[in-house]
């Protein structure tokens, strides 16, 4: 029997699409990019129109090795990358590596891991496209020319581990202008009068509404007054206060609200960040996980939504009629948008792809709920809902507003109540903020009324400048700007965070000092690349090669000989900035020098002013509240590793180069909590997603499996 090697990304993927095969098929993972530039040196010869000098990627050697064996026992090889730049590029790479001519049908894409989906992919093969391969290269090495040659340049003049990137550094950029903008704002005071009043002979307080001083009568219109300070305020207070009000005007409308448009890359990270709290790239993670593949009980491994990396809102007419279906024979004909609603991309190149979406209807979330972990749970539910709600009708609010009069003082009021829930009948509205629509319901007035006024008041308020960054509006403002793409937003930030560029205060995201300076230098050296403008028509020429209307080494040799003539000025012609390290207040116990605050890539910690002459150095404190040291009673440190990639672990105030105590843990102590086998103490193990208790002692018995708490 004949056999066909088809080679995937990743293992999980492997086991997804094993099950819609035959056993003609063998099915391996390259694990991610089995070739890529050196990671020492530049790899790129600018004097050979910028060729790239590519090598077996060295932790790859055992998967090269059995690719290699695999496909010299088949007869036929198939390449099942990604549907993207990057999954197009690794598909070149293996093509070569086994000398495969990328101009033969060697290469199947599909959008969702489907029976029909593979197994129409594999019926019908197609050449690599070498366009988009040419995308890719040029942005790998237009970063590699950006970074290798930038990097040393801030190492030079302003201190080691720092880096910049033509993405990162425009984005650290507008974490920078935004924190400047929050700085230089001025706050105008202003007044807002409010009343309580009801319909007259209501004498219960539930019975009251609120109106808003609003304007005054000019003439026979309404003109509308600021009161800038509080003697305005009084003056209208004065003429209002202890007098009836009368119902002057009611409009009464009905309005719609459609639901949102499905999730592409960039939305689905914004609202998991606002909705559930996940930071970019785990949101990343998690999608990846669904869309490769997991295991559901009774059914195997299932891919359970479509490709996770993508700017269209398109859908496919099979998945809108399935999700049609599924809302009449759950929740009524009623909730059925009457027409198919459908989604338009802002441009042709976004339709590559299909919006984030279900793959299998029949495994709503409940229903594979014990199958998932907590994360990929909530993420599942997050996307089946927003997907299902695009095809549900709209909902029907009852709006009501009100123009009141207290002499030529105009006040409003406005409210609506939901007539018909529509589409909030699975997927709650976010724009209003708490998760369901709010409703503001006013009692049924009429032109003419008189209303009692039973009290008014004034409140001063000052205007507010726009809110710091969050990590979903970065990527909102990156969108917007065309700075980057959705497989570049989530590492973007994780990168200027990990190198202390910007640093997250609750959800807020702030720039650092050494990220001010860097950025600084940057933008008063090489104004032009670190302009948005730039970073976003350099996308769009990405775009264009992919579209093959524009050749990469061109478009690369527009950008490098203007950028290293700049790099070389910048070294000869500028001096090296020195950096004032902030004092801590204390003296080191070594050399009793002053102590000061030092970054790294690692964070911050803190060391003696006086090295190299003396070597002291320890982490910034960080306590773990309300538990004790199980072994001493002491506080609890949570510290960062700098040898397991910023991993936290736990250590007694006691522990040290000289310890009194040797508590040290990668996972937190549980207050008050004893092993029962053997009196150790116990700790928080996290576990798929979930958390138990289990025996601190390694060699406890209970050690071999987790102990649910």
């Amino acid at each position: 029997m004949s056999k066909t090697l088809v080679i995937v990304e990743s293992p999980a993927k492997a086991k997804t699409i094993g099950r819609y095969l035959g056993d003609e098929y063998v099915i391996k993972a390259s694990k991610g990019h089995i070739r890529d530039l050196p990671q020492k040196v530049m790899g790129v010869n600018t004097a050979k129109n910028y060729k790239p000098m590519y090598i077996d990627s060295p932790d790859k050697a055992d998967v090269i090795r059995e690719i290699k064996s695999l496909a010299s026992k088949c007869d036929d090889v198939l390449i099942a990358t990604d549907p993207d730049r990057e999954g197009e590029a690794i598909a070149w790479h293996i093509a070569y590596m086994l000398k495969i001519d990328p101009r033969t049908k060697c290469r199947i894409t599909f959008n969702e891991i489907t029976k029909n989906a593979v197994q129409n992919a594999v019926a019908n093969p197609r050449e690599i496209d070498l366009n988009v391969v040419d995308a890719q290269q040029a942005r790998r090495v237009l970063d590699r020319l950006y970074g290798y040659e930038l990097s040393p340049l801030l190492w030079k003049k302003i201190q080691k581990d720092l880096s910049a990137g033509r993405v990162q550094s425009v984005a650290t950029k507008l974490v920078m202008e935004r924190d400047d903008e929050i700085n230089a704002f001025e706050p105008k005071e202003f007044w807002k009068i409010t009343a309580d009043v009801s319909q007259q002979g209501s004498k219960l307080k539930k019975d009251r509404f609120q109106v808003e001083f609003y304007g005054v009568k000019k003439g026979g219109s309404v003109e509308k007054v600021a009161l800038n300070n509080e003697s305005e305020a009084n003056a209208v207070l004065d003429q209002v206060k202890g007098n009836d009000m009368t119902v002057v005007k009611v409009t009464k409308t009905e309005k719609e609200r459609k639901s949102s448009a499905p999730f592409t890359t960039s939305t689905l990270q914004q609202e998991a960040s606002r909705r559930l709290g996940f930071a970019p790239s785990r949101t990343m993670s998690v999608a990846q996980m669904l869309y490769q593949g997991v295991e559901i009980k009774d059914q195997g491994q299932i891919a359970l939504i479509s490709y996770m990396r993508t700017d269209s809102v398109r859908i496919s007419k099979e998945a809108m009629d399935a999700a049609r279906k599924l809302i009449v024979d759950k929740y009524g004909k009623e909730y059925l948008s009457p027409y198919k609603r459908e989604f338009k991309n802002k441009n042709s190149a976004q339709d590559a792809h299909e919006a984030i979406r279900p793959t299998h209807f029949e495994f709503d979330p409940e229903t594979v709920k014990s199958s998932l972990t907590s994360d990929q749970y909530k993420l599942y539910k997050l996307i089946w809902e927003r997907f299902i709600a695009t095809q549900m009708a709209s909902v029907r609010l009852d709006v009501t507003e009100a123009d009141i009069c207290c002499g030529d003082n105009v006040f409003k009021a406005s409210g609506e109540i939901v007539k018909f829930d529509g589409f909030l009948k699975l997927y709650a509205d976010l724009r209003e903020g708490s998760g369901t629509t709010k409703t503001v319901e006013l009692p049924s007035v009429s032109e003419g009324e008189i209303l009692t006024n039973h009290n008014v008041e004034a409140t001063q308020k000052f205007t507010q400048p726009k809110p710091h960054f969050t990590e979903a509006t970065l990527i909102n403002e990156m969108e917007k700007n065309g700075i980057g793409r959705p497989s570049t937003y989530a590492p973007t930030i994780s990168t200027i965070e990990k190198r202390n560029y910007v640093e997250k205060e609750g959800k807020n995201i702030l720039i650092t000092e050494i990220g001010r300076v860097v950025t600084i230098f940057l933008q008063e050296h090489f104004e032009k690349e670190m302009d948005v403008g730039f970073t976003a028509d350099m996308e769009e020429r990405l775009d264009s090669i992919e579209n093959g209307d524009a050749n990469w080494v061109d478009v690369i040799d527009d950008f490098y000989p203007d950028f290293h003539a700049q790099i070389d000025r910048v070294t000869k012609n500028t001096e090296r900035i020195t950096i004032e390290d902030e004092k801590t207040g204390e003296k080191c116990p070594e050399c009793g020098h002053d102590l000061v605050f030092k970054n790294s890539r690692y964070g911050k910690f803190i060391a003696c002013s006086n090295y190299p002459d003396c070597t002291y150095s320890r982490n910034i404190e960080n306590k773990l509240d309300g538990t004790p040291c199980p072994l001493c009673g002491a506080g609890i440190n949570i510290l960062k590793s700098k040898k397991h990639r910023n991993k936290i672990f736990y250590a007694c105030d006691k522990t040290g180069s000289d310890p009194e105590c040797s508590f040290i843990s990668w996972d937190p102590p549980a207050k008050d909590k004893k092993c029962t086998a053997c009196g150790s103490f116990m700790v928080y193990k996290k576990f798929r997603g979930k958390t138990y208790l289990r025996c601190g002692n390694r060699d406890c018995s209970t050690n071999t499996k987790p102990k649910k708490s």
